[in-house]
């Protein structure tokens, strides 16, 4: 059985595409929540058009993400990472040049974020067909937890960064760093050596076929399938959760802003923690445990909001940002480095891409369900309804083949 946490044979190219990640990821935080405050304190914008905004850079996600993962299968995954992070820089050009300009508007920022958001989406289905490429199937898990820990940090300081810009400087400061980042992915991907495409002439057919091929295999696959399914169930539970928080914790924990602000910041925290944890945890637990450590800290993290119910605490709300921070992070690098090991490699920019569009949908249809709930019978209902989809999503995953995976399986064949 292959070691599941061998960094020491992570090459050296990877390095410029772990560098580059960290550039591109922060360059998203950064605009992300640059963008509805210069909305709100430069535009004037109200709450109907900070969602709009919103959707409009989420809206990618679902459109997108299939046929995108298509040309990362067709086209070599460096190029299509280049060109992804060549259309966000360009959008955040744009951006910068109609701010300075007293032209930008609710709806040029709309537009260009979700051109920006295009771009995201095109280098999220590249990159892990690339990575595999460039590392050896046993740091795998390795890379993916750099890589990770990359996007957590990203997470973490890019709003706190986007708002101190934005209050204490010029409002188009935010958007200056943001580009500089996107530029320097650009480049560090240009010095990337080593192989840059599938290693896999994939027969061109029909873009549908291509797609259903993708779906396909992800649905009959033992494995494949009840990961998909639990991570819809989780991200529809997630942001029911969130939907619910801010006015619960206002209205019935009774914490002010800075308390609100202060246990969402934990949820990033725990990324960082969950993403350093990793290789501690599949060095001590069984493949299929660790990848189910994700799930049960889910039901935990839901179980100790809801116990504020009956015991109000901060302590224990922060305790659940935590907890879907740190766990589903070593969901998300377990997962991900057994889905690239036994995907075969025509196919990763498409099985990618299914699970990037399943869990995209399900975060929308999960809020409007919180929203509906709260609004019809309180927050403290959406919050037990939460608790019961964590507990559904960790059944699926407990009663799974996953459970059974002492290691990574068999290499993938084409």
């Amino acid at each position: 059985m292959a070691s599941f946490t061998q960094s020491r044979l992570l090459p050296r190219s990877f390095s410029s595409l772990a560098w580059s990640n960290l550039a591109a990821q922060s360059a998203e935080q950064l605009s992300l929540a640059a963008a509805p405050l210069i909305a709100v304190l430069a535009l004037g914008a109200g709450p109907g058009e900070v969602g709009m905004l919103a959707a409009m850079q989420t809206l990618p996600f679902l459109l997108l993400s299939l046929p995108l993962g298509v040309l990362a299968d067709r086209l070599p995954r460096r190029r299509l990472m280049l060109w992804s992070e060549g259309l966000r820089l360009s959008s955040l050009l744009a951006m910068l040049l109609a701010l300075l300009c007293s032209a930008l508007t609710i709806g040029w920022l709309a537009v260009l974020g979700f051109v920006g958001a295009v771009g995201t989406v095109g280098f999220s289905v590249a990159a892990p067909g690339l990575v595999s490429s460039l590392v050896a199937r046993e740091a795998l898990a390795s890379a993916n937890a750099r890589l990770e820990l990359a996007r957590s940090a990203a997470f973490a300081a890019g709003p706190a960064v986007a708002g101190a810009l934005v209050a204490s400087a010029d409002a188009s400061a935010a958007f200056v760093l943001a580009a500089i980042l996107s530029a320097a992915a650009i480049g560090l991907l240009l010095r990337l050596a080593g192989p840059a495409a599938s290693s896999v002439s994939t027969p061109r057919r029909h873009p549908l076929r291509e797609v259903a091929e993708g779906a396909l295999f992800v649905w009959r696959d033992t494995l494949l399938r009840p990961i998909m399914i639990t991570g819809v169930i989780f991200n529809l539970s997630w942001f029911a959760l969130q939907a619910a928080y801010v006015p619960y914790a206002i209205r019935t924990l009774g914490l002010g802003a800075g308390a609100v602000g202060a246990t969402l910041a934990l949820y990033g925290a725990g990324m960082i923690v969950g993403a350093l944890a990793t290789a501690r945890v599949v060095a001590w637990l069984p493949l299929g445990r660790a990848i189910q450590v994700g799930p049960i800290a889910g039901v935990f993290a839901a179980a100790s909001l809801a116990a504020t119910l009956v015991l109000p605490s901060t302590w224990l709300a922060a305790l659940c940002f935590f907890l879907l921070g740190a766990g589903p992070m070593i969901w998300t690098i377990t997962t991900t480095t057994l889905r690239q090991s036994m995907t075969p490699d025509g196919l990763l920019g498409r099985v990618s891409s299914v699970f990037l569009t399943a869990n995209a949908g399900a975060r929308p249809i999960g809020a409007a369900l919180g929203g509906l709930v709260g609004a019809g019978w309180g927050e403290s209902a959406c919050l037990l309804a939460a608790l019961v989809g964590f507990i559904l999503q960790a059944m699926v995953i407990l009663g799974s083949p996953v459970a059974s995976l002492r290691g990574l399986p068999a290499a993938a064949t084409s």
